[in-house]
């Protein structure tokens, strides 16, 4: 599984539970219950599935889904090689 390898947090996205529903937290700072997916696509893509709702112990209405599917698709399909500089 490629999203369980260990990248570094500023590659990372906040997802936070607030009183208003799950939303994406740019800041990091948000208060309510916190998940972080990568920034890359295949990521959102498990993570929307159900891993997501579970960390955040909440239900993702439809149009949270929207937002977030919508998001996603913004994302790279791959995270950027960092050895591919030489």
């Amino acid at each position: 599984m490629g999203c369980r390898e260990v990248l570094p947090k500023r590659t990372m996205i906040r997802l936070v539970r607030t009183a208003e529903g799950v939303q994406i937290d740019p800041t990091g700072k948000l208060a309510g219950r916190g998940a972080y997916l990568h920034d890359r696509r295949n990521c959102w893509e498990q993570g929307l599935k159900g891993a997501l709702a579970h960390a955040l112990k909440a239900t993702i209405s439809g149009e949270e889904r929207a937002k977030l599917y919508e998001f996603m698709n913004s994302l790279p399909q791959e995270a950027e090689s960092a050895g591919d500089d030489g």
